[in-house]
């Protein structure tokens, strides 16, 4: 892991600047990167050295587009509180969601608003919650059931 850092990083942290426009949150997204690489060593043994390299640009802009539409959908739900637009959704409409969304238990209900509310991924939330994504999957199909029975009831 040592060679390919020193082989690969000045370049990577180059094009991740180049990609976030930014010498510093390049420098901090490239070492993201080869904090996945770390998490996945025994893959990246059986790859010859141009694969790995592939790899580590691959993760690298993997992890950019992730952050940028994680950045675009808070944004959007910023603009859209301070423009008024959704004023339904901060009404009555706002407040049945809040008490629709108390019937779930409260890690399931983070879980919930983190995924539909938010945007992450189920892999992300995976990751954040240390359990398996199928686990996650099932956690959000089960609350999904329960809301639905809730809103017919």
């Amino acid at each position: 892991m040592n060679e390919l850092y020193a082989q690969h990083f000045e370049e990577l942290a180059r094009f991740c600047s180049m990609l976030c426009r930014d010498a510093e949150k390049g420098t901090d997204l490239a070492q993201e990167a080869f904090l996945k690489a770390l998490e996945h060593t025994e893959q990246l043994q059986t790859l010859s050295e141009e694969q790995r390299r592939a790899w580590l640009f691959r993760t690298a802009k993997n992890l950019f587009l992730d952050e940028t539409r994680r950045n675009a959908r808070f944004l959007k739900r910023q603009q859209m509180l301070f423009e008024g637009e959704g004023e339904e959704e901060s009404g009555f409409a706002g407040v049945e969601t809040s008490l629709l969304l108390l019937s779930l238990p409260p890690d399931v209900r983070t879980m919930f608003r983190m995924r539909y509310l938010e945007g992450y991924s189920a892999a992300e939330l995976s990751e954040i919650f240390h359990m398996p994504a199928a686990t996650v999957r099932t956690k959000l199909s089960r609350a999904r059931q329960l809301l639905k029975k809730e809103l017919c009831t």
